[in-house]
């Protein structure tokens, strides 16, 4: 496996957007939602950086079969927690297609939060389908498929502390 991004470099760009945030919503209290399963490795360290007041839920989603997006978004995990009228920042593991967090966010909006913003570990910018906003990003990647730190390939190689370019068993 090809290693695209190390783990000192990944700890570092945590480091940043936790520095952001802590900045951009110094004096609120966010509810940060961590997408399931992908994204928990990235908020567990992004959290600890976090120097605000935060509340964490998670939304469990499901949208790939293998390597492949299979088009279909379903919520496997609902929130617990009532965002309205609160400041939603949404934690991603990874941006591809934009089909996905198209879905989730216009599934928030109806709950009417005061806002919605999205912070995500990876983007793949070339692969994006459905313009999305994207407030945060840690990195931009190219057209690959990705495994380690959260990331997975049929629920193997989650616990990689790099990310790394999967090319197959």
């Amino acid at each position: 496996m090809n290693i695209l991004i190390k783990e000192e470099d990944i700890k570092k760009r945590v480091k940043e957007l936790g520095k952001e945030i802590n900045n951009d919503y110094k004096g609120k209290n966010p509810i940060l939602i961590g997408v399931l399963k992908g994204a928990f490795v990235f908020l567990a360290d992004l959290l600890r950086e976090l120097e605000i007041s935060v509340e964490i839920d998670f939304l469990g989603i499901s949208s790939y079969t293998g390597t492949k997006s299979s088009g279909i978004v379903r919520i496997t995990q609902d929130l617990s927690l009532n965002i309205e009228d609160r400041d939603v920042i949404l934690i991603e593991d990874i941006v591809d297609s934009g089909r996905t967090l198209e879905y989730i966010i216009n599934n928030l909006k109806t709950r009417r939060p005061r806002s919605i913003a999205v912070c995500t570990l990876l983007n793949k910018k070339d692969a994006r389908v459905v313009d999305v906003p994207i407030t945060y990003v840690g990195f931009n990647i190219p057209r690959v498929f990705v495994v380690g730190y959260g990331l997975d390939y049929e629920n193997k190689f989650r616990n990689l502390k790099y990310i790394g370019v999967y090319h197959g068993e």
